[in-house]
């Protein structure tokens, strides 16, 4: 990662938004409603930024939402980068060292999966514990931005285990029923095939998805602390024998939309 296009990239949001954010958060296919939520909001393009694409995939708003959410100052992606859409690992990687330019200091990637654990189903929260990288890239590969974080970062607590509990035991306290595992990145964009879902299995995948472990490992790297969400929109390949359809994602995203805005706001209230 270039430290001049970070810094380039950040000045231009520093001199739109009057609020230091302190907590990011990642919204996923589908997920992009909890914006709503937002007050005082400030919103700036993703195409407005310089060095940043635009999103292309249906159910991403590809835009910065600044504003306030449960009384904490945050920032929202409104819609994330993939790389099944022709982006580089370091562009996946860009906008998480932006927040943490600007002062942002925890993170929450959310992200639509289809589940491969059997006793998930769809419309489950799945907050995640670990993950697992099988998409072949890494945003860190290339020179070092030592000024961002260290040559070889530690990613044994790459989901902070404190937040987690506490995002547990908020879940619980709101009624509302979560799971966890381990999620499981593939490159896409295709889904998996059914013997790749056995594979995951396999390997200790519960939830498989096609995001979020190039910005995990971008926010370890430059030293925030992570909680992640997965919903599950569908299960996997194999499983229940029938098609998979990205309407169904965003139909079982808008499903749970109202439960995974209240615990999220809850969350962003108590880390």
């Amino acid at each position: 990662m270039n430290i001049k296009v970070v810094e380039e990239s950040s000045s231009y949001i520093k001199e739109r938004i009057d609020k230091t954010p302190e907590i990011g958060i990642i919204l996923g296919s589908g997920l992009g409603d909890l914006a709503d939520k937002v007050s005082e909001k400030n919103i700036i393009s993703y195409s407005d930024v310089p060095n940043l694409p635009s999103s292309t995939v249906k159910g991403h708003a590809g835009q910065f939402v600044f504003g306030k959410l449960n009384g904490i100052n945050v920032v929202m992606m409104q819609g994330r980068f993939h790389y099944y859409e022709g982006n580089k690992a370091e562009t996946l990687a860009l906008p998480i060292y932006i927040m943490k330019s600007i002062g942002v200091k925890k993170l929450i990637v959310t992200n639509a999966a289809g589940g491969v654990n059997t006793e998930f189903k769809p419309g489950d929260l799945m907050i995640i514990n670990d993950h697992i990288n099988f998409s072949s890239i890494n945003p860190l590969i290339g020179k070092n931005c030592d000024e961002m974080g260290p040559r070889f970062p530690d990613m044994s607590n790459a989901y902070d285990m404190n937040m987690i509990e506490k995002a547990k035991k908020i879940a619980s306290s709101i009624g509302i029923d979560v799971v966890s595992g381990t999620y499981f990145m593939m490159s896409g964009p295709n889904y998996e095939t059914p013997a790749e879902i056995k594979m995951v299995r396999v390997l200790g995948g519960d939830a498989v998805g096609m995001s979020t472990v190039p910005e995990v490992i971008a926010a370890n790297h430059c030293g925030m602390k992570v909680i992640g969400i997965s919903c599950i929109t569908n299960m996997a390949a194999g499983i229940l024998n029938k098609p998979l359809d990205h309407k169904e994602v965003i139909k079982t995203s808008n499903m749970v939309k109202d439960k995974f805005t209240k615990l999220v706001t809850a969350i962003v209230g108590d880390i």
